[in-house]
């Protein structure tokens, strides 16, 4: 009897025993890790792995598999809508660029990010507004920035004294002309002008300045108005003035950085990047050149937003993991390492008096920079911003060839612009 009742003591404790243990609890923790995977275009800096080597440390429970798409903007485009459009959820997040968001959202491939900000109380003040508006479509966060490029102006600190830092466009014709010529400059101002994507991104830092727009909120087109008009007669105003390159139509950001680095101009409008190749050792300029936020219009300075963001796949069967992956890129932490590793900007404002993003980039602790940064507005928000930029860039390069006025391209502009949004409802 002794022995009957030693024996269902021992196998009760064996059971209690794997009750709270399990069968092996050297792998618990492996049976309840989830795998989800990340796609963004190609990392030249790998500054990415690091990122999602540290995320996973944290989260032990998640493991992320880490993929590269073509560093090419279109490319990366196509291989996404590839996966996306069949309903797969191979993808679980992935990086987008800033004019995605909109069509992504439409074409139902991304996941609304709303409940998870809420449910976490996500101060979405703590981010640079214009990324934040061009995250949103019909009243939904579709998907949340990661890092920024606004257009700046560059000058040559040599040669522009202080005093006469131009804080309008006007000015800055005034004082492009006075300085032309100084130094071994030829030209006043650069800016890009040939039919492309950058001269919409000119176009809109005008249009903006001066309070007009091409799309409203609810996706309705409005760019038959004063702000645009005036704008964009600004815009005519410049490349007409005799502070512009004879040839400005078939200038983009090569043709800019190229000429400004060697010394040929007074002023220039680019991005970011140009920072680093103005003060590289090739640079004819290095040490003499300055940044300061876009002259201003009407309503004040305004700088087209660049910039990439980052979503989750609607059919990702992770949605849990692929937010807390996502929080983890755009909150403190991974903007920091971003910001020390990569070199992108930060959308995190706070980041901005951090001592060691700082020292990594220079740039960033510029009060000049933020204020430019801050003054950033997206391009239009529609689901077919592809079409409304074909038609912007012909419209635009009508007004800088001197093909058209500036009424009448706006009007036939308004004209394609309304009808291409009809036959998409």
């Amino acid at each position: 009897m002794k022995r009957f009742i030693a024996v269902v003591i021992l196998i009760a404790l064996s059971v209690s025993l794997f009750l709270v243990f399990g069968p092996d609890n050297s792998n618990a923790s492996s049976k309840k890790q989830v795998t989800i995977t990340y796609v963004r275009g190609k990392d030249e800096t790998h500054a990415t792995e690091k990122i999602i080597q540290e995320f996973m440390k944290k989260n032990p429970d998640i493991k992320v598999i880490y993929k590269e798409n073509p560093s090419d903007t279109g490319q990366n485009h196509d291989q996404l809508v590839t996966v996306l459009s069949a309903g797969g959820s191979d993808i679980d997040v992935f990086d987008m660029d800033v004019i995605w968001p909109a069509e992504f959202a439409q074409a139902g491939y991304t996941l609304p990010l709303d409940r998870f900000i809420k449910r976490d109380k996500i101060n979405l003040n703590d981010y640079i507004k214009g990324t934040i508006d061009a995250a949103r479509f019909k009243g939904q966060m579709w998907a949340f920035p990661r890092f920024i490029d606004a257009g700046l102006l560059y000058y040559r600190k040599d040669i522009v004294p202080h005093n006469e830092l131009p804080k309008t466009w006007d000015d800055l014709i005034k004082v492009a002309k006075k300085y032309k010529g100084k130094n071994g400059t030829k030209y006043g101002f650069l800016m890009q002008a040939k039919q492309y994507e950058g001269l919409v991104c000119d176009a809109i830092e005008y249009i903006a300045s001066y309070g007009g727009r091409v799309v409203d909120e609810s996706g309705n087109i409005v760019v038959n108005n004063k702000g645009t008009i005036d704008g964009l007669n600004m815009m005519r105003k410049v490349i007409t003035s005799g502070i512009v390159p004879p040839n400005i139509n078939t200038f983009t950001e090569i043709e800019t950085h190229t000429a400004f680095i060697n010394g040929l101009a007074v002023f220039a409008r680019n991005w970011p990047y140009m920072w680093a190749m103005v003060n590289s050792p090739q640079s004819k300029v290095k040490g003499k050149v300055g940044i300061l936020p876009l002259p201003k219009g009407s309503k004040g300075s305004a700088a087209c937003l660049g910039g990439w963001m980052v979503g989750i796949n609607k059919y990702t069967k992770n949605s849990e993991a692929s937010w807390r992956l996502l929080k983890f890129l755009v909150q403190k932490e991974g903007q920091k390492l971003m910001a020390i590793y990569n070199g992108n900007v930060p959308v995190y404002k706070p980041l901005f008096n951090d001592k060691d993003v700082i020292k990594a980039n220079p740039l960033i602790g510029d009060k000049k920079f933020v204020e430019a940064i801050l003054a950033a507005v997206p391009r239009p928000v529609s689901p077919i911003y592809p079409k409304i930029s074909d038609a912007m860039q012909i419209e635009f390069s009508n007004i800088v060839n001197g093909k058209k006025d500036v009424k009448t391209a706006v009007l036939d502009l308004d004209k394609k612009l309304k009808e291409l949004v009809k036959t998409q409802k």
